[in-house]
């Protein structure tokens, strides 16, 4: 199948209409036809490789909803004509000890939409039936994209941690990721606390569903919050004063890191062992609880915020983005 895309042909270059062929369909594949594509900051610093793993030419893309167009013949599940989404893995191996566990995202051969790949700035996309999540029915298509990368990456802790309705938590920088991690905690029912260095946004976060904007540069703010958060949640890739959040959590309270910081993170264990706390990370999350947080999307109309933009205006997209004035995730329409 010959396929229209855009790619990046060296990093941090501009990205240029591209066509392939992807070749024969496996047994086990589907061509999805591309309704819509998030645009999420990984694929930035793919294009930018700036975690050295990229592979040019580069069609981005992993915040994918649209129609099975194709199947192979031993796809399980899906069928032509069904609306899905694929999110940042196409493949993992199906019977390595994870895969067979139900963590399939943790499986050590899994491929990524963009990593050797072709994403979704195209008009098709391929992968694994296993990965193409069946959308609800009455999903808003044209908002969903985001939630099968960013979605899911704050979806996965709240469930990791065991995050409880009756707990107090707190969810660390208000952009992309963490706008929709104060609407999937607000309908968890949890009290709220929002983190942002932007007091500009103070009534913007508050309206998302926060119960209260603490002013992340403010020593005395977040000594105030000491030892009383069951649970934080930090969505920024910068290095932060972490020894501050760890003393505002409760005895046993956890802090979950989902942003992509770069740099190695200066833990105080003392900080830790006081209380038995605990620290934690992930990255996005299986199939099976891909499909339970669109359901629970579905169910309380959970969305992020977005932006629109034509897919052939990609690159005013991505400036956009990378300007950091996108409220709050971006969205290709083709």
């Amino acid at each position: 199948m010959k396929i229209n895309a855009y790619a990046s042909h060296e990093p941090k270059g501009k990205l240029k209409e591209y066509s392939f062929d992807n070749g024969d369909l496996g047994p086990e594949e589907v061509d999805i036809k591309v309704a819509y594509c998030g645009i999420c900051h990984s694929d930035l610093s793919m294009i930018n490789n700036d975690w050295g793993m990229t592979q040019f030419p580069l069609v981005p893309g992993h915040e994918i909803v649209g129609e099975v167009v194709a199947a192979g013949d031993t796809v399980k599940n899906i069928k032509v004509g069904d609306k899905v989404g694929l999110g940042w893995l196409s493949e993992s191996c199906m019977s390595c000890e994870q895969c067979m566990k139900g963590n399939h995202h943790l499986c050590a051969k899994s491929q990524a939409t963009i990593v050797g790949r072709k994403g979704g700035f195209a008009d098709y996309v391929r992968g694994h039936w296993s990965w193409a999540i069946p959308l609800p029915e009455n999903i808003d298509m044209s908002k969903a994209g985001p939630l099968l990368c960013g979605g899911i990456t704050v979806f996965n802790p709240i469930i990791a941690s065991g995050v409880k309705p009756t707990d107090r938590v707190g969810v660390i920088g208000i952009g992309g990721l963490g706008h929709m991690a104060i609407n999937f905690l607000k309908h968890w029912g949890c009290e709220v606390i929002a983190f942002s260095s932007n007091p500009d946004k103070k009534d913007a976060i508050l309206n998302m569903g926060a119960h209260k904007v603490v002013n992340s540069k403010s020593p005395e703010e977040l000594e105030s919050l000491s030892g009383q958060l069951d649970f934080i949640l930090n969505t920024t890739n910068v290095t932060l004063d972490w020894n501050s959040y760890l003393l505002a959590l409760a005895p046993k309270g956890r802090f979950h890191n989902v942003g992509a910081v770069l740099d190695p993170m200066a833990i105080p264990a003392f900080s830790l062992m006081v209380g038995e706390k605990t620290l934690g990370a992930s990255p996005i999350g299986s199939p099976a609880l891909t499909k339970t947080m669109l359901d629970f999307c579905v169910r309380h109309n959970i969305y992020p915020i977005v932006e629109e933009y034509p897919m052939d205006n990609v690159n005013e997209a991505m400036e956009h983005l990378e300007s950091g004035k996108a409220r709050f995730r971006i969205v290709l329409k083709n």
